[in-house]
């Protein structure tokens, strides 16, 4: 990595010299399941961490209801077929680990942290969990009073209404374009729709197993497969989707909301993906507009100007199409010129070169 200059205060200590990054050679393995396993040594401290990722998530439930695969794995959490809900509370503490399950738009995953000497029993939890989940009647229940809860609640919130729209906007007929399901639709979930989910997106040829932490690489092989090895099930179907919607121009959508003292602005674009060569360079260019708390957006509308105390932008990258929001909540009399600072800093930053000190204080920024 090469050295940038930093401009420092006077008085203040010069930093120390800049330390090379040197990243763990991953290990790689496809089991004879389909299971893809990537490992990376890390000996800080005696613990590890881990992902199994399911290469599905809401987006490929669409059709059967919004937000289906993120209620399926919030339920995956709560019982198998040998452990209830307390039980595997229990046997996570005694052995000093975490877990949580999640969904999002084209993933589900199961992530654990544990010491590295109770690496088996750990594994052996999550792979009852992806194999064997019971999705106890109760715990279903319990779980959706709280998602219509989560709801009504966001129903109410601008900033969930604004993000709500602006997928609709950018992603129109796409499973992208669903942020949230209706209250009525979350009333008419049903166990078994959630268990068909499960059978379908929680197999080894749609999953991956990513640790990293205190290991030798091929003894933590041995170990998943013994866990992993027998747990077998097919690739869910390629699903194929509408087309995106394709917004041309600058357009202004409104939702009203009466009574608010407050305006949350949103703003945003199609931009790429993870995949694309220039993504390292959008991410970049984002910190230097808004995604860093020294970003040109935050001294404008922040600092100099008042309008608003937590301005950010910041690049998405969905597995299908990427975009690019900037957000903040100002009063309602600072509206218009707010949205005025916001495209400025976006038509100066496209227009004229960045100065050679805030590109390399924005690259110390991302690098750490």
């Amino acid at each position: 990595m090469s050295s940038r200059a930093v401009e420092v205060a006077k008085g203040v200590p010069p930093l120390a010299p800049e330390r090379e990054v040197i990243w763990p050679k991953p290990t790689r393995e496809k089991l004879a399941n389909g299971l893809q396993v990537i490992l990376a040594e890390s000996h800080s401290i005696p613990k590890f961490h881990g992902q199994l990722i399911f290469l599905s998530g809401n987006a490929a439930a669409a059709d059967r209801a919004p937000g289906l695969a993120e209620m399926t794995a919030t339920v995956v959490r709560t019982g198998t077929q040998r452990r209830a809900s307390r039980q595997l509370e229990e046997d996570l503490r005694s052995i000093g680990a975490d877990l949580s399950t999640e969904a999002g738009s084209d993933i589900s995953a199961i992530t654990f942290t544990g010491l590295s000497e109770f690496a088996e029993p750990l594994l052996d939890l999550v792979h009852e969990l992806a194999r064997e989940a019971s999705f106890p009647e109760g715990e279903f229940e319990r779980e959706r009073r709280q998602k219509l809860e989560e709801v009504k609640l966001n129903r109410t919130q601008p900033s969930s209404l604004a993000g709500e729209r602006l997928r609709k906007v950018l992603f129109g007929a796409h499973p992208y374009s669903q942020v949230s399901p209706s209250e009525g639709q979350v009333a008419a979930y049903k166990r078994e729709d959630l268990q068909s989910v499960y059978r379908e997106f929680y197999t080894p040829q749609n999953a991956l197993l990513l640790l990293v932490g205190d290991f030798e690489p091929q003894e933590m092989l041995k170990d998943i497969k013994k866990v992993f090895g027998s747990w077998s099930g097919n690739k869910p179907p390629a699903k194929t989707y509408a087309e995106p919607a394709n917004p041309r121009g600058r357009r202004v959508y409104l939702v009203h909301m009466p009574g608010a003292v407050q305006t949350q602005i949103l703003a945003g674009c199609h931009a790429i993906t993870r995949k694309h060569p220039d993504w390292i360079k959008l991410g970049l260019t984002n910190t230097l507009y808004g995604g860093a708390f020294n970003s040109r957006l935050v001294m404008n509308i922040r600092e100099d100007k008042g309008y608003t105390y937590s301005p950010r932008s910041s690049v998405n990258a969905l597995r299908q199409r990427g975009y690019f929001s900037v957000s903040a909540a100002v009063r309602n009399e600072v509206v218009a010129a707010s949205l005025t600072e916001m495209l400025y800093e976006l038509d100066k930053l496209r227009a004229l070169p960045v100065p050679e000190s805030e590109l390399a204080d924005a690259q110390n920024y991302l690098s750490g």
